[in-house]
């Protein structure tokens, strides 16, 4: 199998701020740009850390006072979701084309039975690729 390096797969698109910038700002640029994160730079363009959409579940669980907004105002009402038996080939491609990263699993009743998400997908893909041939090939 052909080694396939970072630099193909990568992003150049990159979103950045820097370490003075608000978090409402920083959030709204993920909103725009439909992106999982900021990376913090300094003048230069030095990495100072990363700012993900994980790190605004914490900003939002620890803010004083707290909002009384139930979870019903912001929610997604048509969650495309799949079923047990699809496959992953096709789930993957329609987390893809949506930027989805986590996909509910349904029964034939839509009851929740499971959830698939892009790590689940990951950690599938890094248990079936197989190893190169030891030696230069």
């Amino acid at each position: 199998m052909e080694d396939i390096f970072v630099g193909r797969l990568m992003s150049t698109d990159l979103h950045t701020a820097s370490p003075d910038t608000l978090v409402e700002d920083a959030a709204q640029v993920l909103l725009e740009n439909d992106v999982g994160s900021v990376l913090v730079v300094d003048d230069e363009g030095g990495l100072e850390g990363i700012l993900t959409r994980t790190d605004f579940v914490e900003i939002v669980a620890k803010s004083q006072p707290k909002a009384q907004t139930t979870v019903s105002r912001y929610m997604t009402e048509d969650v495309i979701t799949t079923d047990a038996g699809a496959s992953i080939r096709d789930v993957a491609d329609v987390m893809m084309e949506h930027g989805f990263h986590h996909v509910p699993v349904v029964d034939e009743d839509d009851r929740v039975v499971g959830m698939l998400t892009t790590t689940d997908l990951a950690a599938y893909l890094s248990h079936v690729q197989t190893p190169s041939p030891g030696g230069d090939a």
